[in-house]
This record gives structure tokens, sequence and C-alpha cells, in this order.
């Protein structure tokens, strides 16, 4: 079988990052065999240059002919002028709703090589090993109504609706409880059930969905209290499934927790298991084009499709292992760097994955 890839660079970084996992995937096709096609497309700051849209409709097409998607970063301070609608993040929300990408997956396991570049004690994040389970398409992202009012007397009020309906829950609950089947069997859903109606009703659901899966322990936790817990003691934590938002800073806080955001791969999945796979960081546009950001998080959102959305497990664990040796041979990215480490740029370590490979 021959999988079609469809590349979208994006902005700032984008262009080195995707170079080095594209470079990783032909090492993968030349070395060992696997089969597949890819095509590049436009999306974010550089398709709004390009065609007055950040999302331009043969982008979109071309991404529901593909069978996954490999995206770099978007958005940037040179579109940061442009009315709401046409920035390049509303390019990234409109595809994962056009692609009904509902279940974001964000690993956050600590290569043991980097336990001196985590924030925290090399004893508290020594083997590491969370999953993040973040709905994607709901909640107060996407919410209606939403925007910038003027009042009667000349002031302004912003508004944005959190919502979420039970059939949303019911499919992300359902999408955590099979990974937690897959791992060690824990589920923390993550709440604010206290203050907030919308997730009272996230935490009713979610309690009802546990009960077809017995074997899955079930606990619910605060948002605010699962931000200090992941910093107090991660690793009491297996699979966490939460709301876009709070998914959204939690799997940024988790990053850290690595040694650095640039370590971070995530998939956006739908019903059947196609995917969107990008490094959870943004487009960095102060280092753009100087050969400094680290690729291994693309890198990893490779293997993650190959698991995931391809069907290729032993090529994810390829790609896996030869991060895991790199990193054990002591070469770095400026973000992760350390004394006695060798740093490298984008392009050579990129090239030091594909020689482990």
């Amino acid at each position: 079988m021959t999988h079609k890839i469809l590349l979208i660079n994006g902005d700032g970084i984008g262009p080195e990052i995707v170079g080095a996992a594209a470079a990783v995937l032909g090492a993968l096709r030349d070395r060992y065999g696997l089969a597949y096609e890819s095509e590049e497309a436009l999306m974010g700051g550089c398709a709004f240059d390009a065609y007055g849209e950040p999302l331009p409709a043969v982008t979109l097409n071309a991404a529901r002919a593909a069978d996954a998607i490999l995206l770099g970063a978007v958005g940037g301070p040179k579109w940061d002028q442009i009315e709401r609608a046409k920035r390049p993040e509303r390019g990234l929300l409109a595809l994962r709703s056009g692609l009904d990408l509902f279940c974001n997956l964000r690993p956050a396991a600590l290569f043991s090589a980097l336990a001196e570049a985590s924030a925290l004690k090399p004893e508290v994040v020594d083997g590491l090993d969370i999953m993040i389970v973040r709905e994607l398409t709901g909640d107060i992202y996407f919410g209606q109504p939403r925007g910038i009012e003027t009042l009667a007397d000349g002031s302004r009020v912003g508004r944005n609706t959190m919502i979420y309906s039970e059939a949303e829950i019911r499919r992300i609950a359902h999408a955590a409880f099979r990974t937690a089947m897959q791992r060690n069997r824990r589920l923390c859903s993550v709440d604010k059930a206290n203050v907030l109606e919308t997730t009272e009703l996230w935490r009713e659901v979610v309690t009802e969905v546990g009960k077809e899966y017995p074997d899955v322990a079930l606990s619910h936790m605060y948002v605010d209290n699962a931000a200090m817990q992941l910093v107090r003691a991660p690793k009491q934590f297996d699979v966490l499934v939460t709301g876009n938002i709070f998914g959204d800073i939690l799997s940024d806080l988790a990053s850290m927790l690595t040694g650095s955001i640039g370590m971070l791969p995530s998939a956006s999945l739908d019903a059947n298991g196609k995917g969107m796979y990008e490094p959870i960081h943004g487009s960095a546009p102060d280092i753009a084009g100087r050969n400094l950001a680290n690729p291994l998080a693309t890198i990893l959102s490779v293997a993650m499709m190959l698991r995931y959305s391809l069907n290729e497990p032993a090529h994810a664990l390829r790609v896996e292992q030869a991060v895991s040796k790199v990193l054990a041979a002591g070469y770095r990215t400026a973000d992760i760097q350390r004394p006695g480490t060798t740093v490298l740029g984008t392009q050579e370590m990129g090239e030091q994955v594909v020689a482990a490979l």
C-alpha cells in the first residue's frame, strides 16, 4: 500500500522543521521500504499572502484526499493586523473542523537523556510518560456567539461561549478510555465542574461512559489542581482527558516537564484514525530561517503518524529509537543544550536522526 501524505510547511520555522521530518520519511523509504507519496500545500500566513485565505480550498481538498497530514506551524506578527477571520490561526481551526479532527493526542514522555533539561528535578520527571487527550473541535474556541461588540455608550465587550454537547463529550471520552486501555488503564478527567456548568455536564457524561470500561480506573480533577499536580508529581498521571481550552494550556505546561516544547509531537484524529500531525510549538518567527529550531517534535510527529494513521508501528518505533539514540549520543539543539553536549542546527539534527536510522 502506498500512503498519501500531505506536507504543509506553514510559516516561520515551519519549512525548516518539516524539511527535516521529510528527510526522515525519505530515509524510511530508502532504507526500509516505506511506500508513500507526498505533495505540498499552503496554509496559514503564507496561504493568505498567496490566496487571500488562511485555508484555501485547494489545501482543504488535498487534505481530504490524503491519508495523513504533516504540519509545521502557522502564524507570526506579520499577519497580526489583518482581520481576525483571515489570520493564520483561523486556517488551522478551519482545517481541524473541516476534517472533523476532534481527538487530539499530546504525549509528554521524557527521553532519559533529557532528564537534566527538565525544569523540574530529575527524580520528579525521570520515567515520565503521560498522554493528554484533548477535545479539539468544540469548547470556547468554536462556541457561538463570539466577538467584540461596541455598546451604546461606546464601551466595548468581548464575548466567547464555552459550550459542549453530550455527544461531543461522549465521543472524546470513548477515545480517551480506549487510549487508557492500551496503556496503564488509568484515566483522569480534568474539568472545572465546581463553577462551570459546561464541565459539570462533562463530568457526568465521562462518568457514564466510564461504566463501559470497568478495567480503567477513572478519577476526576479540577483544572487548577491538575496544573499544580503536573508540576508537583507528574508521574501520578497516565492518561488525562479534557476539553479544548484546558487541554491547550495543560499540554503546553506538560511540555516543559520533558525539557523543551520543541520535543512534543501531537496527533489530531477523526473517528476513523485519519489525522493531522504537528509539533505543539508555534512558528517561532524570531528564529525562522536561522537553522536554530528543534525539529525533533516534528520528527516525533512523523512517528505518531506512522503509528496512528498509517498503521506502520515498526517504522514508528524506528524513528523513536533513532531520536533516542541521537540524544543519548549528546546531540542537542540550542533549546535543550547542556554543558558537555554538542549543539546542532535544525538541518544537522535532522541529519543525525537520518544517520541513526
